[in-house]
């Protein structure tokens, strides 16, 4: 089956720039090019660490308390994730069109002049606008990139997984890493093996705080017995203890699935194995780059068995061991497969292509270049039948790349968007993060909002560059283009109505 490039751009790339389907070479041939070599991410390059994060995050607990202890300031003593979450807040609230600046002013209007007699940023207050900075610089780096990439494929995958693995910065302590865990543990895995991938995301300080691994202590480790001892002099219970919750979705979610034949019992082996996996503290000596860090007194001592298989006592590396193990399970290949399938093909897709990637996957010992070839050379995802619906986020990019739209330093308004069209960034409801059929996305209130969001991208086109019917062409190509679409985006009564209609019509709205 032939493979346009249209195909190639618009339902396995993040939508076609102008010029984009003139490419050399058919749709297959573009994206197993696109698989050869790591893309340029020169957008993330001055974003600082994890390791270096978690400095500045005490710092500014420490700045707080010592704040506190001098003056009762409410506003200088928020903690670190409050402020943070302050700062997302009044990104979502911000109209779309509006910048951040002009939200402010409008938050504002009524005292103008107070900013003049406002006393000079305390210590705590300063680290707190930091923060809120680099967060924001963070979410604009990665729309920047995504609009701009010339590996759209690529950058497709890499959101793909960072939603697989999802973590929500609605959990406070996991708020300011969301964003490094995709440039740090997904990106540079995205075209390598899974099982790296998998080690990487499971030990980084998003995922460990956001499913509380940080804080799980095995039942008869040492730090357990020690508190223990101290809870039965003072009277009192202790206060931690085993964590399940990171155990769990790494079998129901990142790997096995569902019904890929687990039992509690793993749940609660897993969940001891990996005791100890945890993120460096105020107090610890870590070097400059660490940001995890194996606590050897809270590891749950003793072998451990983990869907039938035996794993001998080894601190650190016992649980990665059954992660290795989880990552090569035909469990895994067929729930990876599964969902890379409906991803890309059709929200049912089909189950021989289903098979044939999970075989592709097992043959290469979980080599994901060897199972996104197997997608792309099946005739299956090339199908005209199959189509999926955008996504709020999936529209949003697409938009800015037709429609060659710069995204700004802090991006505010394009965070208050994807607010509004119900895809907050890097905020899904659950572990399971966010949902990846039509019927998710399609609602009518979704459809008018995605309609006033149409109305917003056309308003900022350069209307010189090329008329509505001609960018249409270039974004879409002919086949799309037809019929009473075609004929409405020649008539339109301004380039900005006709623009309008482009992103707003159900060529566009659709990954075909």
């Amino acid at each position: 089956m032939s493979a346009s490039k249209a195909t190639a751009a618009n339902r396995f790339g993040l939508g076609a720039r102008p010029g984009e389907l003139d490419r050399a070479g058919d749709g297959r041939q573009i994206l197993l090019a696109q698989l050869r070599e790591p893309p340029s991410l020169a957008e993330f390059r001055d974003l600082p660490g994890s390791a270096a994060t978690l400095q500045r995050e005490y710092e500014q607990q420490r700045a707080n308390r010592a704040n506190r202890s001098v003056e009762a300031a409410p506003k200088s003593s928020k903690p670190l994730m409050a402020a943070s979450s302050e700062s997302i807040s009044e990104s979502m609230t911000t109209a779309p069109g509006m910048d951040g600046a002009s939200a402010r002013r409008g938050r504002t209007a009524a005292a103008p002049n107070d900013s003049a007699e406002r006393e000079p940023a305390t210590p705590a207050e300063a680290l707190r606008r930091e923060l809120r900075r680099q967060q924001l610089a963070e979410f604009a780096a990665r729309y920047r990139h995504a609009a701009s990439t010339d590996a759209p494929f690529v950058e497709r995958l890499t959101q793909f997984w960072s939603n697989h693995f999802a973590v929500s910065i609605d959990k406070g302590n996991a708020r300011l890493y969301a964003g490094s865990m995709e440039r740090e543990a997904i990106r540079p895995h995205v075209l390598g093996r899974f099982e790296d991938l998998l080690l990487a995301v499971e030990s980084h300080p998003a995922m460990l705080r956001y499913l509380d691994n940080a804080a799980s202590i095995g039942d008869d480790s040492r730090a357990a017995r020690r508190a223990q001892r101290m809870s039965e002099g003072n009277g009192d219970k202790p206060r931690r203890g085993l964590n399940e919750n990171l155990a769990r979705e790494i079998l129901e979610l990142h790997t096995l699935g569902v019904d890929g034949g687990y039992r509690q019992d793993d749940v609660i082996e897993l969940a001891r194995a990996i005791t100890g996996w945890s993120t460096p503290g105020p107090r610890d000596a870590q070097e400059a780059d660490a940001s995890f860090v194996f606590r050897a007194n809270a590891h749950e001592p003793g072998a451990r068995r983990v869907l039938g298989r035996d794993y001998a006592e080894g601190g650190v590396e016992q649980g990665r061991a059954v992660l290795a193990d989880l990552a090569r399970h035909p469990a895994t290949a067929r729930h990876l497969s599964f969902k890379l399938a409906r991803h890309f093909v059709a929200d049912e897709p089909p189950p021989a292509l289903v098979e044939r990637m999970a075989q592709a996957y097992l043959h290469s010992d979980g080599d994901l270049r060897a199972l996104y070839r197997s997608l792309i050379e099946s005739d299956q995802a090339w199908s005209p039948a199959a189509r999926k619906f955008k996504t709020p986020n999936d529209f949003v990019i697409s938009a800015l790349r037709a429609g060659e739209l710069p995204v700004g330093n802090e991006a505010r308004a394009l965070i208050g968007l994807l607010a509004s069209l119900g895809q907050p960034v890097f905020t899904p409801r659950s572990p399971a993060g966010f949902p990846d059929t039509a019927a998710d996305w399609s609602n009518p209130d979704g459809l008018f909002k995605r309609i006033q969001a149409a109305q917003l991208f056309a308003a900022r086109v350069d209307a010189h560059s090329s008329t509505p019917y001609q960018r249409a062409l270039s974004v879409l190509g002919s086949d799309a283009v037809n019929g009473d679409f075609a004929i409405g985006l020649r008539r339109a009564g301004s380039a900005s109505e006709g623009y309008a209609l482009l992103f707003a019509s159900p060529a566009f709205q659709w990954r075909s």
